[in-house]
């Protein structure tokens, strides 16, 4: 196996057990690691500090075990059993209302590079790191074997390996053939397409926050930008609202959201849907809302983009300051993780500075529990929100 030495004083953060290694910290290299290797990490002295894998880039080693021990099929069991038992205690795993749930949260569940949805029967695998798709098949077995439930397992990472990786990897079945399946998320209907929808099909980080919205929507005329699938939507039909716009620059997310209106409420005149672009939309709507959800893809997938992406949540918001109803509730996210939940903050408040309305927080939004966040690792933390009352 090969073995990576870091620097003199560079062990510090992975004996605060941070499970990244960067490249400006390894001192020597011995042998010669393919990426998605595992390799041995030591100290300048020699010391043992942890076992992951090798990739290339910024991010060196993604650290699976601080104790040297086989990364062998007993690993990714008790892995995989410890990220089930967890949804089992958080009522997710079992539960009569809600059967879509995050599995596996890359570094949140001691597993970095994975992510493993569930949908019903089907457990939906997305590798972000070599070394997580060669391991593909063991987990996808585990799987099965650990939850009762699941007897799909769709392999969906061909938009997620890093674009030095030397790999291919193919969207397809390791087991079963589903092509999709009627979900339930508290309760509420929606078609969990792994094959043609974005992620892994659904936004499942936006749970708690749907529910929430569903508690301010009575009797609100509300609009739904980058609605996706249209969860925010349903949730605030069900919620009492007198009318859910919901608009989306993709044709096809209409469609899907559509399918899930229909779905959930048939026939029910509230709901209507289109295909156009946000900002232009935002430009000329008036005053016709007074319950508004922003809820755009990433701005900034990486920090090059910085800059732009805080200029473009400034004007997003800014847009729907100046036109929301007085009395008006803005739910306002940003789910990139190289934005900082103060950047986003000073974004949102640029915004409200600039309608020149008066604005109160009313809650401050992140993730559900089935994506946690690793206590050494607050990276991990992407999903931010404000829910603001304008005046």
């Amino acid at each position: 196996m090969t073995t990576i030495q870091l620097k003199p004083k560079r062990e510090e953060n992975i004996l605060r057990f941070h499970p990244w290694i960067f490249s400006g910290a390894i001192a020597k290299i011995t042998g010669n690691p393919q990426e998605g290797d595992i390799v041995r990490v030591v100290s300048a002295n020699q010391e043992f500090l942890a076992i992951g894998h090798y990739q290339i880039g910024s991010i060196m080693v993604r650290i699976l075990s601080f104790t040297d021990r086989p990364i062998d099929r007993t690993f990714w069991h008790e892995r995989l059993k410890a990220a089930y038992d967890m949804r089992l205690a958080l009522h997710l795993a079992n539960s009569d209302t809600t059967n879509a749930y995050r599995l596996v949260h890359g570094e949140g569940d001691n597993l970095p590079g994975l992510v493993i949805d569930i949908y019903g029967d089907t457990a939906v695998v997305q590798a972000h790191s070599v070394g997580m798709h060669y391991a593909k098949y063991v987990i996808a077995e585990l799987l099965v074997e650990i939850i009762p439930a699941v007897n799909n397992v769709y392999y969906k990472s061909e938009g997620t390996m890093p674009f030095k990786a030397p790999v291919k990897p193919v969207d397809g079945y390791l087991i079963g053939d589903k092509t999709e399946t009627i979900a339930l998320e508290n309760g509420l209907k929606f078609h969990a397409n792994w094959l043609d929808g974005q992620k892994t099909g659904f936004f499942v980080d936006q749970r708690d926050n749907r529910s929430l919205l569903e508690h301010y929507a009575h009797g609100r005329n509300v609009l739904n930008m980058f609605c996706y699938t249209g969860g925010f939507s349903f949730y605030a039909m069900r919620g009492g609202a007198n009318l859910v716009h919901s608009v989306d620059s993709s044709a096809k997310a209409i469609e899907l959201t559509n399918k899930n209106i229909e779905l959930n409420f048939p026939g029910d005149p509230r709901h209507e849907a289109y295909a156009v672009d946000a900002f232009k939309f935002l430009e000329d709507i008036k005053d016709r809302y007074d319950l508004i959800i922003l809820d755009p893809p990433a701005f900034a997938k990486h920090r090059d983009a910085l800059r732009n992406a805080l200029r473009g949540y400034t004007r997003l918001n800014a847009l729907a300051f100046e036109q929301i109803r007085p009395g008006g509730i803005l739910f306002t996210f940003s789910c990139s993780q190289a934005v900082s939940k103060e950047q986003f903050r000073l974004a949102v408040f640029t915004a409200a500075a600039q309608s020149g309305r008066s604005v109160r927080i009313l809650h401050q939004l992140t993730q559900p529990v089935d994506h946690p966040v690793n206590i050494y690792h607050p990276e991990g933390e992407y999903l931010k929100g404000l829910v603001l009352y304008v005046e």
